[in-house]
This record gives structure tokens, sequence and C-alpha cells, in this order.
């Protein structure tokens, strides 16, 4: 059985004392949760304010993105070692808004999700389609694309440290949700897909979680679905309220 990720990405949201606050509140519900995980990945300034809050607690904390290397010339990024010694250990990698923002393409992904699992980082390694892939008919030849090419290099042992995070772009922040059985096909087709490059038992051992939109009243739906191993929430996670009913999913 694959145990449940539930994560909340704040994105450019909160100061340190506002993300002292919340976390604060999230720890508070997430108490005494033993058959899931829960990751938050607050901006980086606030990444080691928030682990002190969380010293003794079972939430995890993730990096919003993670550089190849441990150190040198790479002005406004932040390494491996860094996100390690911030209190985090996990990062997330190749966030839509990465790619369609700041234009990051698969080789350099490739290169932080290689860079993250080298030093011992969880990587959440994200994918996803726009409205016109999907229009278009080729979802599925984009997500292949993105997967092979983002996992260039990975070992099937590394996969251990592996998350996919399935996010279709047209319904990031917009309101709209893929439904239960269209998330649900797309993650049957990701974890076939992992069996096609690894093996069946690595591809049935990681763990895929839906991103789009996640909100209080469709979570239960979309964590019911047999491929769907949890979420990547954004906007819903800036509310403590929220968030803790996302992460008590029925």
């Amino acid at each position: 059985m694959r145990r449940p990720l539930l994560a909340g990405n704040w994105k450019m949201h909160t100061n340190i004392l506002e993300a002292y606050l919340l976390v604060a509140e999230i720890g508070k519900c997430a108490a005494g949760l033993n058959d899931r995980d829960v990751i938050l990945a607050p901006p980086n300034v606030a990444l080691n304010a928030v682990s002190r809050v969380l010293l003794d607690s079972d939430v995890l904390l993730a990096s919003q993105n993670v550089c190849w290397a441990e150190e040198g010339a790479f002005t406004g990024e932040i390494s491996p070692a860094m996100v390690k010694s911030a209190g985090a250990v996990a990062s997330i990698i190749g966030h839509s808004e990465r790619r369609q923002i700041f234009h990051e393409d698969d080789e350099m992904i490739n290169k932080r999700v290689l860079g993250a699992v080298e030093y011992g980082l969880i990587a959440i390694f994200c994918i996803g389609e726009t409205l016109e892939e999907r229009e278009s008919d080729t979802t599925f030849d984009i997500l292949e694309a993105q997967i092979r090419k983002g996992l260039a290099g990975v070992t099937a042992e590394a996969m251990k440290n592996m998350v996919v995070a399935y996010e279709p772009v047209w319904a990031i922040g917009t309101g709209k949700t893929a439904s239960k059985e269209q998330a649900q096909e797309v993650h049957a087709f990701i974890r076939k897909l992992l069996a096609e490059i690894y093996e069946k038992a690595i591809a049935d051992s990681v763990r895929i979680l839906y991103g789009g939109s996640v909100k209080p009243d469709n979570v239960d739906e979309l964590m019911a679905q047999p491929d769907i191993d949890g979420a990547l929430v954004g906007g819903a996670a800036l509310n403590a309220e929220s968030f803790c009913r996302i992460i008590n999913f029925n």
C-alpha cells in the first residue's frame, strides 16, 4: 500500500511571521495523523523558521525548487545542501509555473531532479499539459516526453526518493479541476509508463499526486481513485482550516 502524501505549496505567499502562524495551526491539526504524510513548502526565506515550529511534529518540509549544484555561482538559487540545512527533506521540481513563467525546460528540470536525489532529497517531480495540449488530444504525448526527459539518468534505486505530481496547467489556480475520472486516467497512464521505464514493482511503489485546484469539497473523491496517492495543493494550503480538511480527507 502506498502511503498517502498531502503537500502544500505556498508559492510566493507569507512573510516569516505569517508563515510561522500558519504552520503552527496546520501542525496542530496534523498531530496524530500516522497513516499519511504531510509536507509543506513555504518560501525559502521562511524554511528555517517553519522548521523550528515543527521540531516535534511529523509534518515535513520542502523547498519550492532546488539547484543541481552543492554550491557555486548560481545567483538566486538554493542548493540541496542549503535546503537540508534549513530543515527541509524534499524539493518541488518542474512546477508548471517554473516551466511556463521562468521557461525551465526538461533538460534543466532533469538536472534539478538528479541533483535532488543525489543529495538524498525527496524530489516532487511535476508534470502537466496546457489547455491547448489537452484540447489537441496530445496530453499523453506531452506527459510521456516530460517523464522520459525529466527522469533521464534517474536509477531504479533513486526512484525510492521520487514523487510524481500530475498538475494539468489548465486547472492550476483557475478553479477548474480535472474530474476524478480524468485524473485517474492520467495517473494510471503515468504508472504504466513508469513500469515500462523501470519495472512494475517500482511503478507500484511510486506515489503519484494530483494538483490543480484541490479543495476540501473535492479531495475525498480524488483520493478515492486507485492511482491517486495524494495531492499537491496551492491556494487551499494557505488557509489552515481548508488545508486541515484536505489532510484529514476521508
